[in-house]
């Protein structure tokens, strides 16, 4: 029997992958998100880049829900999808500092529909591996 610190571990690596499935196919689908390399050399920086994205999101999002409270409320949840825009957005400039070769080009209408569909992708990939944490 598997230890619940493993299956926490292995829990993690599963959404690190399906993080960066997501952000793979946000460069197939979507002009001016792009990342370069070989094959191997695009996993490994999207492993990275995903890495990058759930730490800027597990620290700033309770923050901007807790001071923008108001915003969502007012756009009825709306508001995310831009939240979502900027902090992918920040991912790619840190991304960059790292030298690492992910960008996205601008924020309209690249990191909004890069977001969105990130979102959506990360939504049904989850639905199809299920979180033996949540039963």
């Amino acid at each position: 029997m598997a230890r619940p610190c493993d299956d926490h571990r292995v829990g993690i690596i599963i959404r690190l992958i399906i993080s960066a499935l997501a952000l793979w196919i946000s460069t197939l689908v979507i002009d001016g998100i792009t990342v370069e390399g070989s094959a191997a050399e695009k996993a490994g920086t999207l492993l990275v880049v995903a890495v990058i994205f759930g730490v800027v999101n597990a620290v700033l999002r309770p923050i901007i829900k807790v001071l923008g409270c108001w915003a969502y409320a007012l756009t009825l949840g709306l508001i995310a999808i831009v939240v979502n825009a900027a902090l992918l957005m920040l991912t790619s400039w840190i991304a960059e500092q790292l030298d690492l070769s992910f960008d996205v080009d601008k924020f309209w209408p690249t990191a909004v529909l890069g977001a969105l569909l990130i979102g959506i992708v990360s939504w049904l990939l989850n639905l199809v591996v299920p979180d033996k944490g949540k039963d």
